[in-house]
């Protein structure tokens, strides 16, 4: 039975897990589609770069992939320390990478005079932003949006690409 990734994760117990994203409708993530003979091979690429991408963004570091003709694995390193590490301005820089942002954060990187109602919010925000900066499930959903788009800008065509991500948990009896 499956459950959703939070419940799964407990970063007091390790920092390692395993995660695997698969492609829905017969799609081609890489490889030689043998009914049509076209090669999707370019696509290994889109992933590695965007994953070297992601790691120099959120504080999760990639220790291990593998990508398949329909599917990827990572195995991720949660660096919760290094989040915590930031400075405000730190975090907002990382996630303005991937996104605007709130009006009031792009404020703040402006060096902008704030009101003490807006420093609340401010606080809020970031302490959101950080906490998102070493989220598994952030750093996936950004990795399998951004190569859903490509394939489906290339393949012509709209709707998903992966089916949801999965956390694989190897358990040992003791």
């Amino acid at each position: 039975m499956t459950q959703n990734r939070a419940s799964l994760i407990s970063l007091s117990d390790t920092c390692y897990y395993h995660c695997v994203s698969r492609c829905v409708r017969r799609s081609f993530l890489c490889g030689i589609d043998s009914y049509s003979g076209q090669s999707y091979e370019h696509r290994r690429g889109w992933v590695e770069e965007r994953l070297l991408y992601l790691s120099s963004v959120f504080a999760i570091d990639v220790c291990a992939y593998a990508v398949m003709s329909n599917h990827v694995h990572l195995v991720l390193h949660v660096d919760v320390d290094k989040a915590l590490g930031w400075s405000d301005k730190q975090v907002l820089s990382l996630w303005h990478t991937l996104y605007k942002g709130t009006l009031l954060t792009q404020k703040f990187m402006r060096d902008d005079v704030l009101s003490q109602g807006e420093l609340i919010t401010l606080h809020e925000t970031i302490a959101e932003y950080r906490s998102r900066l070493h989220d598994i499930s952030w750093l996936m959903r950004n990795l399998n949006e951004y190569i859903a788009r490509e394939a489906n800008k290339e393949d012509d065509c709209t709707g998903r690409f992966y089916s949801l991500p999965s956390l694989a948990l190897t358990l040992r009896a003791s």
